[in-house]
């Protein structure tokens, strides 16, 4: 899993089975002082996150069994939006 920041959304009327009415985010992974730290990602989205969020994207096999099709074809979902976290200095 890694922490995100919603920058976007993605549009497509033509996809794959398994991923109808599916709305998808674009996520820029980020690093615990809020810095960009890799490249963007597409993520499947069932919680609702908005632009400007942070998320918790879980990436992956776990990522596709969450929506319960071995064969759907989805890298990333955004599992939690994040309220608030503490770092130890």
């Amino acid at each position: 899993m890694f922490l995100g920041k919603v920058i976007g959304s993605v549009w497509a009327t033509q996809k794959e089975t398994g991923m109808e009415n599916l709305k998808l985010m674009m996520v820029q992974p980020i690093d615990t002082k809020e810095c960009e730290s890799g490249q963007v990602v597409i993520a499947a989205d069932r919680i609702g996150a908005g632009v400007g969020e942070r998320v918790i994207v879980s990436r992956g096999t776990p990522a596709r069994i969450l929506f319960g099709q071995g064969n759907a074809p989805i890298d990333a979902v955004i599992v939690g939006i994040v309220d608030s976290f503490e770092v130890a200095e």
